[in-house]
């Protein structure tokens, strides 16, 4: 099965539209489709096949559609659709070998990236940490720390970046205290513990207004946040200079292991375990 194919496959059965990181996320979970050399299928791919052959697909943003929009077209289409595999754009290709930082925060960039600032997360305190807007990175001393398979793509990336964030409004706040000590919704805290193992109690969700901020109990959290003490080091900048552009560009260049949005290489493996946490934290 072609590219093409399996991603008409996935609009029919799970319903169009979805997005490009949705599809590739379904098609590295069930292999309908894999690469040569087995590595991911990425959200530029699959913006790039379908872009390629509109007489098949709608776009709307990163919405990928079935060209008739219902799919019953859609069975008489995989088995007509030419066996030739065109590739991505030279453009789509060429933006994703070579990502770049905005040249306004290539100095910070230099400063939050600097493997010699880092310090163990153990050492942060409320003291030390400011109450300031910010960019923060962290790393892992060892990436036979994490299970598999987070600790072989980590070896495939070549360094030893777990996640890249902003603080719009307080480092200490943000960083310190939700992604590191558990104390709010930080988005880090949850996927690093679900990756290390650890789930949320059922039914914690059940009668919130956000349905997606599981969290663990109070002895899980302390278990998570002894192994981040022990296993990570940090860095972060006051930053209050346009963040989001700022995350993209970080993001896309260094492509962090526990990063979902705005990665390119954002891994499959941590969407389902995130699911899974959701959909416990959910159950009645």
């Amino acid at each position: 099965m072609t590219l093409h194919e399996a991603i008409i496959k996935v609009l029919q059965e799970y319903g169009s539209p979805k997005t490009t990181s949705e599809i590739a996320d379904i098609l590295n979970v069930n292999k309908w489709y894999e690469k040569k050399d087995k590595s991911l299928i990425l959200p530029f791919q699959i913006h790039g096949r379908t872009k390629n052959y509109p007489q098949f697909f709608e776009r709307d943003g990163s919405s990928v559609f079935l060209k008739n929009g219902d799919g019953v077209q859609g069975q008489a289409l995989v088995s007509s659709v030419p066996k030739s595999d065109k590739s991505s754009s030279i453009d789509d290709i060429m933006a994703f070998l070579n990502p770049s930082v905005p040249s306004d925060i290539e100095f910070e960039e230099n400063q939050l990236m600097d493997e010699t600032k880092f310090v163990s997360a153990g050492t942060l305190s409320e003291a030390n940490v400011p109450s300031t807007p910010g960019l923060y990175c962290i790393r892992i001393r060892e990436d036979g720390k994490l299970p598999a398979p987070f600790s072989e793509r980590l070896k495939e990336r070549g360094h030893n970046i777990i996640y890249i964030g902003i603080a719009s409004q307080s480092l200490r706040k943000r960083f310190l205290g939700q992604e590191l000590r558990a104390k709010g919704p930080g988005t880090f805290f949850r996927s690093i513990g679900a990756v290390l193992g650890y789930r949320p109690q059922i039914g914690s969700l059940i009668g919130r207004s956000n349905q997606n901020n599981y969290t663990f109990s109070p002895s899980d959290e302390m278990k998570i946040i002894a192994w981040i003490n022990e296993n990570l080091m940090v860095n972060y900048i006051s930053f209050s200079g346009n963040q989001e552009v700022a995350e993209n560009g970080l993001i896309r260049k260094y492509l962090p292991l526990l990063n979902l949005a705005k990665n390119p290489a954002a891994m499959p493996e941590l969407t389902v375990l995130r699911n899974e946490c959701k959909r416990i934290a959910r159950e009645e």
